[in-house]
């Protein structure tokens, strides 16, 4: 059974322990959408000063709506439109201290202001994204893009 965790440590630390219970979590589990839905729901439990966390999946060459925590999202977003569509495209993480200030951003939710997206890269191939969108800017840094590249390392070789 999962039980939430206090994250008492340093942001390494809590890291480290969070991604461990990725790893509790879809161990054995061989579902990608459930594993995806479990790990939103975890990251949202995990962090402070967000306001959405989810998958974006790729589908030919835009990305469709997946498991998320948050109010309702855009559905469809073209590979290289937006964050998640650019980081797509890129094949990199993007971290953008102030949306408003990222050419075409794609305005889902008026109260983001800041936002990290992920890409999920499987056998060399785009799959899909890890989007977290924040209410403060500069809410993400160079931590963050690190440890998160880890946990959807882990996510996808599940």
């Amino acid at each position: 059974m999962f039980r939430p965790m206090a994250y008492n440590g340093t942001r390494e630390e809590n890291y480290a322990l969070v991604i461990e219970q990725l790893k509790s979590l879809i161990s054995g589990e061989p579902n990608f959408i459930a594993n995806l839905a479990n790990a939103a729901a975890l990251l949202n439990q995990f962090f402070t000063d967000i306001n959405w966390v989810g998958f974006y999946l790729a589908d030919g060459e835009e990305l469709v709506l997946g498991p998320f925590q948050g109010l309702p999202a855009c559905v469809r977003i073209p590979f290289g439109k937006g964050v998640c569509g650019t980081a797509a495209a890129k094949r990199r993480t993007v971290v953008v201290p102030d949306v408003h200030q990222f050419p075409g951003h794609i305005a889902c939710d008026a109260a983001s202001q800041s936002e990290i997206v992920v890409p999920l890269i499987k056998d060399d191939r785009v799959i899909g994204v890890l989007d977290i969108d924040s209410p403060v800017k500069n809410r993400f840094d160079d931590i963050d893009r690190r440890y998160l590249e880890q946990f959807a390392s882990v996510l996808i070789s599940a």
